[in-house]
């Protein structure tokens, strides 16, 4: 909007003075903030100083006291609501602290605290009943994540999107996964874990993986648009999101190709990689990237030949941290030549500036 648009909603009575001058203050005040960032900046922020830190340890140590005297006085009886108890702490305590103080850290020490809570008393009290095993697990991922979602839409913590993610993901999992497969992964058997996430050995579960990554990178997407700048909520919830969709999108579709085998499959591979590599280019997020590293590292032992040995190793490790290295390095360049010669599309010109004078 421009002053003139500002100055006209005053006088047909859409704005007040008051507030045309509080939103032309916060359009200067974005403006300067993004100006001030680093051109290359994918803004993170965990914690913004060592008072954060030290708070948090103390809620770690206060809840769990807490928990103790709890289960210390209630005894048997009380330990299946004990831990929906420390929920109910959290979200009052997250009053203060998140609305009020704007605590990061302590504010996602007390959403953790509280989805967990909610957790395990729900299979706690589930279990006591009628419900098989797995029915029992799926209901309380569920009901975490509701709460999560009930905690999200009250406190407008981004990370919260990253742990109701994370109960929804499990309750798909617990649906998807057969006794066989789970056996493997627990164990850690090789090939029981590269079936995981393939689409042909584990297709319920490697389908399921799949949707929930799109649906993930679509929420992210939502929020990203909203946001191009990457100054408030909407940017950092995008960053939990694809914190989700990352893995479970690489890891399905790159796997199930890897397990192709001959140089078909590392061909295809290869191809994936580039495109994963151009996706994160263009919507402007390194996890992408981060989830494909170790499968890029697979790509470039097949090409050396790799023997398994310690001379093929480090020739491994040097390209890979030289392509890397490469990539974060001129991000900001290649970003640039990637979205000037891709055509306009829908939502392009939504995404993060990629243009010195843009």
């Amino acid at each position: 909007m421009t002053p003139d648009d500002i100055r006209a909603a005053v006088a047909a009575g859409i704005l007040t003075e008051a507030q045309a001058a509080s939103v032309v203050a916060l359009a200067h005040d974005r403006a300067g903030k993004r100006a001030a960032l680093p051109a290359e900046d994918e803004p993170f922020e965990f914690f913004r100083g060592f008072s954060e830190i030290f708070v948090s340890i103390g809620l770690v140590i206060l809840l769990s006291g807490i928990t103790a005297l709890l289960g210390w006085f209630g005894g048997v009886a009380l330990l299946s609501i004990l831990p929906l108890i420390c929920a109910g702490i959290c979200w009052w305590w997250a009053g203060y602290f998140t609305l009020k103080r704007r605590m990061n850290l302590p504010s996602m020490v007390l959403a953790t605290a509280f989805g967990g809570g909610i957790y395990l008393s729900a299979i706690t009290i589930l279990g006591q009943g009628h419900v098989n095993l797995r029915g029992t697990v799926v209901s309380a991922f569920v009901l975490a994540a509701l709460g999560m979602a009930a905690w999200y839409r009250k406190f407008r913590l981004p990370f919260s999107a990253f742990i109701l993610g994370l109960f929804a993901l499990g309750a798909i999992y617990t649906l998807t996964a057969s006794v066989d497969s789970l056996g493997g992964f627990i164990s850690g058997d090789r090939n029981g874990m590269a079936g995981f996430f393939d689409l042909r050995e584990s297709p319920q579960f490697a389908t399921a993986t799949l949707v929930f990554g799109i649906v993930a990178f679509l929420a992210g997407m939502w929020f990203d648009t909203r946001d191009p700048y990457r100054l408030g909520r909407y940017a950092a919830t995008a960053f939990w999101l694809h914190m989700l969709a990352a893995p479970a999108l690489v890891n399905t579709v790159a796997l199930t190709l890897y397990n192709t085998g001959g140089a078909g499959g590392i061909g295809l591979l290869a191809i994936a990689l580039v495109v994963i590599t151009l996706l994160a280019l263009v919507i402007d997020r390194r996890s992408f990237l981060t989830a494909a590293i170790a499968y890029i590292a697979l790509v470039i032992g097949w090409v050396m030949g790799d023997s398994g040995d310690f001379g093929s190793w480090t020739f491994i490790l040097i390209a890979l941290g030289a392509i890397i290295t490469a990539i974060g390095t001129w991000w900001v360049p290649l970003r640039a030549a990637v979205m000037r010669i891709l055509p306009d599309f829908p939502g392009k010109s939504r995404l993060p500036p990629y243009g010195s004078t843009e």
